[in-house]
């Protein structure tokens, strides 16, 4: 399988940020690796391979990128404003270094699909939202999509309203729901095993997401798998294979 890695610079943040591609052809796909994972945790937990057969038929090509929520989401000694400002520069890196080196490999793809499990789920969703422009399909794989349930404390602004689907969902209107309506489709896969049904859990929040996503007519699936699938790489495995050639 072809496999190529690069360091993008990441300005403001602490270090220059991986992205690892693999495949040669497709439709491209961004993922964002778990809890302050790195680019290679992907391959690394057995997904690449639960899809080989996509990569190897040139339907897709994965961008597996790293996190930063060590310096943002992930960091309890700061209050969630602050989080959400860090989680801005992130957003940057994404959107200025990434997309376009994503655009530089895969020259007239466009419509990059996001995916990723845990927090890499809310990265999938929000990214989705704030840039359906570039971003037209989310696979999101047992993530909590309420950054406000992440142990936070202190004030909060602009700046996590903006970056909390939780708190922008409900708020949708006017012509931009009308646009996100006509360009989005998002999917929430969740099982209902260990440590999924938790009250801050994946379950609880894919049920409420999917109740405003359904409220504000936006196309969308809630993937909901048995009580023995619990929130772990096994099953987002059979998961990824299950829901990523729907799209490619």
């Amino acid at each position: 399988m072809e496999r190529e890695q690069a360091e993008l610079e990441a300005p403001g943040l602490d270090r220059p940020g991986t992205v690892i591609r693999y495949g040669h052809f497709g439709r491209p796909v961004l993922v964002f690796p778990s809890e302050q994972g790195r680019a290679w945790d992907y391959e690394n937990n057995g997904m690449v391979d639960a899809v080989s057969d996509l990569i190897g038929a040139g339907r897709v090509k994965l961008y597996c990128v790293d996190s930063y929520d060590h310096v943002s989401w992930s960091d309890r000694s700061i209050q969630l404003e602050d989080r959400a400002r860090r989680h801005e520069l992130y957003e940057s890196w994404i959107v200025n270094q990434v997309v376009p080196a994503i655009g530089a490999d895969s020259p007239g793809v466009s419509d990059i699909i996001t995916t990723g499990c845990s927090l890499g789920a809310f990265h999938a969703l929000n990214f989705a939202f704030k840039r359906a422009d570039l971003f037209p399909v989310a696979i999101c794989q047992s993530g909590n999509y309420d950054a406000s349930s992440w142990h936070a404390w202190g004030e909060r602004g602009d700046a996590t309203y903006f970056n909390n689907p939780a708190d922008y969902l409900p708020n949708l209107s006017g012509e931009h729901l009308d646009y996100l309506r006509g360009r989005l489709f998002i999917v929430l896969t969740v099982g209902q095993g260990d440590w999924e049904t938790n009250p801050t859990g994946s379950l609880p929040s894919a049920r409420a997401t999917d109740k405003v996503l359904t409220e504000k007519g936006i196309p969308h699936e809630l993937d909901m798998w048995g009580y023995d699938v619990a929130h772990d790489w096994p099953w987002w495995r059979q998961q990824l294979a299950h829901q990523l050639p729907r799209f490619c």
